[in-house]
C-alpha cells in the first residue's frame, strides 16, 4: 500500500474507471437489437478518430491481427510490397507478408531514426510495380514516428496503396486517413483507447476497398468485405467480444467530450515533459528527433543493466515501464505516456527512473528535474497551437 501501481508501458495501458464498470455490466447477445445499438453509436463515434468517412471495422484480434488482415485482404501472393523496417514491428510487416506469399522490398532504417518520403519516392521509382507501402505511424519499439502525411503525398499519385500501423499513434498524434491520403489505418484496444488488450480497428480507403474487389482474402476469419457487409447492419462477422464494444463505446464518449484535439495537446505536452525531464537528468531520449507522442525511449550508457532499473522501479515505486527489444534488450527504457495517464504519473515515472538508475549504478546530479519536467508541460500545453509540428 505504500505506492499506488502505475502503468507507464508502451500497451497495455491503464484503463479509466468509466470504461471498466461499462465492460461489467451484465452481457447482452452480440445478435440482438440492445448490441445493435451499441455498435451503431461506436461506429459513429470511430470515424471521426480516424478521421474518415468510411466504416472502421472491430475485429476480434491483436493489433498484428489486424496488421494480418491489412495484408490479406488488399494483396495477393507474389505482389510486390515496399516495407520501412526501423523497428521490431517493421520486421513485423515483412515476416506477414513473407507468410502470405508477398515479395517484401525493404527500406531498413536505423532503430531510432525516421524514414524519409524522398527514400520511399525513390524506392518505388526503382520498383514500380509495388502494390503497397507497409510502414508504421509510430515504431513502438523505438519510439519513432515516421512521416506518414509526406509519405502518402507520394503514394496519393500513384498505383500504391499506403497501409499504416497506427497501433501507438491512433488516438494520440493526428493522423487523419482521408485528409492525408492514407489507405488503410489499423490499430489495437490496449494502447490509446484505454481498454484491455484483444480487440482491433481496421479502416480502408475508397480506394482500398475497391482493391478488396480484385483480391481473394487469403485468411478464412479475416474477410474485411465481409466485416463491412456486417458492419453496415450494426454486426461483425463472427462472435463479437461485446464486453470490450461496450468499453470502447464508453472510450470514445471520454474522447467526444473532451475533444480530439484537446487529446493531442496533452499528449503532445506530456511527451516535452518526459523527454525534458529525462534530459534534466543527463541522459539522453533514445530518439532525437521525429518522436512519436505516446512513448518515450531512454537510452543507457554502458553498465547500466535496463532490465535492472525497470525491476527496481517495480518493486521499489510500483511504476511499470518496458525495457528495449531485441538488440535493444538491456539498452534503452520505454516509458509509456499514452491515453489515461497524466503529468503526476510522469512525474511519479521520472522519480521512479532516477532512483532506480541511481541504484543501479548511475549518477544523476540535476535536482530539479521533476520541476524542468512540469515547466516543459505548462509550456508545451500553452503553445500547442504554434509548436505542434502537424499545425
Amino acid at each position: 500500500m505504500l505506492n499506488k501501481p502505475r502503468m507507464l508501458t508502451p500497451g497495455p495501458t491503464p484503463i479509466p474507471a468509466a470504461v471498466r464498470l461499462a465492460m461489467a455490466q451484465d452481457m447482452i447477445h452480440h445478435r440482438k437489437p440492445a448490441f445493435k445499438a451499441v455498435m451503431a453509436e461506436t461506429q459513429r463515434l470511430l470515424r471521426p478518430l480516424f478521421g474518415t468517412a468510411q466504416p472502421v471495422l472491430p475485429l476480434s484480434c491483436s493489433g498484428t491481427g489486424a496488421m494480418t488482415a491489412a495484408v490479406t485482404n488488399l494483396f495477393s501472393a507474389g505482389e510486390k510490397v515496399v516495407v520501412v523496417e526501423g523497428g521490431k514491428f517493421g520486421q513485423r510487416w515483412t515476416e506477414i507478408a513473407r507468410s502470405h506469399g508477398l515479395v517484401p522490398v525493404v527500406i531498413e532504417v536505423p532503430w531510432g531514426s525516421a524514414v524519409t518520403a524522398q527514400a520511399v519516392k525513390q524506392t518505388l521509382e526503382q520498383h514500380g510495380d509495388a502494390a503497397g507501402v507497409l510502414v508504421q505511424c509510430s515504431e513502438t519499439s523505438t519510439g519513432v514516428m515516421h512521416p506518414v502525411r509526406e509519405i502518402a503525398a507520394v503514394t496519393r499519385s500513384a498505383e500504391t496503396l499506403l497501409v499504416v500501423d497506427g497501433i501507438s499513434s491512433v488516438g494520440l498524434s493526428p493522423c487523419p486517413m482521408d485528409e492525408w491520403g492514407v489507405d488503410c489505418l489499423l490499430t489495437g484496444s490496449q494502447k490509446g483507447l484505454m481498454l484491455p488488450p484483444g480487440l482491433a480497428l481496421i479502416a480502408l480507403s475508397e480506394r482500398a476497398w475497391a482493391r478488396t474487389a480484385t483480391v481473394t482474402p487469403s485468411c478464412f476469419y479475416f474477410n474485411l468485405r465481409a466485416e463491412r457487409k456486417n458492419a453496415e447492419a450494426d454486426q461483425t462477422l463472427f462472435t463479437t467480444p461485446v464486453s470490450l464494444i461496450i468499453g470502447l463505446r464508453e472510450s470514445l464518449r471520454m474522447y467526444e467530450e473532451t475533444g480530439l484535439e484537446e487529446v493531442f495537446r496533452k499528449q503532445w505536452a506530456l511527451t516535452q515533459m518526459a523527454r525534458t525531464g529525462v534530459s534534466a537528468m543527463g541522459l539522453a531520449p533514445f530518439v532525437a528527433a521525429d518522436y512519436g507522442w505516446g512513448l518515450t525511449s531512454i537510452a543507457l550508457p554502458g553498465g547500466i543493466d535496463g532490465t535492472a532499473v525497470l525491476a527496481h522501479a517495480a518493486q521499489h515505486y510500483g511504476v511499470i515501464m518496458a525495457g528495449g527489444q531485441d538488440h535493444l534488450k538491456g539498452r534503452i527504457i520505454r516509458m509509456g505516456h499514452m491515453g489515461w495517464v497524466d503529468w503526476g504519473d510522469i512525474a511519479a515515472g521520472l522519480h521512479a527512473l532516477a532512483e532506480s538508475y541511481r541504484a543501479c549504478g548511475g549518477y544523476i546530479g540535476c535536482r530539479d528535474y521533476i520541476e524542468q519536467a512540469l515547466q516543459a508541460y505548462n509550456e508545451a500545453l500553452l503553445s500547442y497551437a504554434e509548436n505542434n509540428p502537424f499545425a
